[in-house]
């Protein structure tokens, strides 16, 4: 049920960190308003709370870096990919996971909502790209989910 959600945000973010190719390299570091202050740290935060929260679901320790030794899309292109494989490890293991529970902080969590929580997370940063990229000058990434190959079968209405 929350998988297409993932894939959406997967081909978004694969679109913006293409589109951010195009930018210089000042202008990718450089300090902005909101978000995480910068479009190369707003496009690693997104991946480092994803990573962050699948490894706590899946029972696996977190593997990161801090945002400061991130200095190049190279080095959130291969956080990503280590990242959406684990994040597809508990896709795999979905199933079993459903009714699973997170305790954090004392604070219960069902699996499901903590993975509704990463989908939206990263919609949010995403818009923040998308503002930034209007006081660029550019045309942000089209994120319309209507035109993007994304299977939602299987959903209850």
């Amino acid at each position: 049920m929350i998988r297409p959600l993932f894939d959406y945000n997967w081909q978004v973010r694969a679109d913006w960190m293409k589109w951010c190719e195009e930018l210089p390299y000042e202008e990718l570091v450089k300090p902005r308003f909101g978000g995480m202050k910068s479009i190369l740290h707003n496009l690693y935060h997104v991946v480092y709370c994803e990573h962050i929260w699948v490894s706590q679901l899946l029972g696996i320790d977190v593997n990161i870096q801090p945002i400061e030794k991130i200095r190049t899309l190279a080095d959130i292109r291969a956080f990503e990919a280590m990242t959406r494989e684990r994040t597809l490890q508990w896709f795999e293991k979905e199933t079993v996971l459903n009714d699973a529970v997170l305790d954090l902080r004392g604070r219960q969590f069902s699996h499901i909502k903590v993975m509704m929580h990463i989908a939206t997370h990263e919609v949010h940063h995403i818009g923040q790209l998308s503002v930034w990229s209007r006081e660029l000058g550019l045309a942000p990434v089209n994120c319309d989910l209507l035109p993007r190959d994304v299977e939602f079968l299987n959903i209850e209405k």
